[in-house]
């Protein structure tokens, strides 16, 4: 398992991608003045106009863009640079400690390790990427090294629920719901908590490789953070983005789930990591959904209110279980087939 990074960092030159990273894609996009903006601390505001305002702003950006950069959100700064601390010395570590927690199969509670995936042709590449997988609640699991980890971690992991519980809230509310609506039907005590590290070192030809292919994400609220090196990209009216965020700010994506629940209100919409020639980039990712035995499908109320049910239900253990096994094929998506057609 030498993985990405040891191949990035050898001691031979590369000057081209060897052919099972080849991928020939398009990574130019465009820059956007418009991707929202949320200023969390205008939720928690005791201003009823502010608090007003952003609830109607976070509605938007669930519903036109299903992404939107948050900021004062509360998250030390202290917390994410020892999130990164401890991502990049885990990545450090030898293959040797590291094989041990080679997936087994998808649903292994701890993995790490590169990735393969199959496009509609059949053709298997893999990523030009590293990454480390953990299922961080209900149950917390975390490798014994480095031990630094396991302590910023576990801090992290609440305090992102936390947030994500409260961005859920206003979410509801951004529906005509009550704002505790979501917390009760859809089990979040118990919510699915993941945590992964992804590392994307230089790459010598980045439009022959990609870190991650388009995909849409299968929570409900993904909160994202960078070490400052950009490669984040998301789909809007058909055309792709660079996601460029502020210092310490958090990049939220809202998910699957949340579409299914919503009725279609708030979009799970395609992003991407494309690569660089020059600097290494490491994304910290925590996607936040409902417990994992929620059957989930489009809230009552919603259905009431539209007349029609846009999505089928399903359990979201089984819905999990169902892309991690069709994810290393590019095609149609989990949540395309989930929808209803009308007659």
């Amino acid at each position: 398992m030498a993985g990405v990074k040891v191949l990035a960092e050898s001691s031979v030159v590369l000057k081209s991608v060897p052919s099972k990273f080849n991928f020939v894609n398009e990574p130019t996009a465009s820059n956007s003045d418009s991707i929202p903006i949320i200023d969390f601390s205008l939720i928690t505001s005791a201003h009823p106009d502010q608090r007003s305002r952003v609830i109607q702003e976070l509605g938007k950006a669930c519903q036109e863009w299903g992404f939107f950069i948050l900021v004062n959100h509360g998250i030390p700064e202290n917390d994410m640079e020892a999130m990164f601390e401890a991502a990049s010395e885990f990545f450090n570590m030898p293959a040797e400690e590291k094989r041990q927690y080679e997936p087994k199969n998808a649903s292994d509670p701890i993995k790490c390790g590169n990735f393969n995936v199959t496009d509609t042709s059949n053709q298997t590449f893999t990523l030009w990427r590293d990454y480390l997988k953990l299922y961080v609640h209900p149950e917390f699991h975390c490798p014994l090294k480095p031990e630094i980890l396991r302590e910023a971690l576990l801090n992290y992991s609440v305090k992102m629920r936390k947030l994500a519980g409260a961005l859920l809230e206003a979410i509801s509310e951004t529906m005509g719901l009550e704002k505790s609506y979501m917390e009760e039907t859809l089990n979040l005590e118990s919510m699915f908590q993941l945590f992964a590290a992804n590392f994307y070192p230089p790459c010598p030809q980045p439009d022959h490789a990609i870190g991650i292919p388009p995909h849409t994400d299968h929570g409900l609220l993904t909160l994202l953070i960078h070490n400052g090196v950009a490669g984040l990209q998301v789909e809007h009216n058909g055309e792709w983005f660079h996601v460029n965020s502020p210092q310490n700010s958090i990049l939220v994506n809202t998910g699957d789930q949340l579409e299914i629940f919503s009725n279609g209100r708030c979009r799970s919409v395609k992003h991407r990591a494309v690569l660089n020639n020059e600097k290494t980039r490491i994304s910290i990712v925590v996607a936040n959904g409902p417990s994992l035995n929620t059957i989930l499908g489009p809230a009552p109320p919603l259905v009431a209110r539209d007349g029609r049910a846009s999505y089928l239900p399903m359990k979201y253990e089984e819905y999990i279980e169902s892309q991690l096994t069709k994810s290393r094929v590019i095609g149609k998506s989990l949540l395309e087939q989930m929808m209803i057609r009308e007659n």
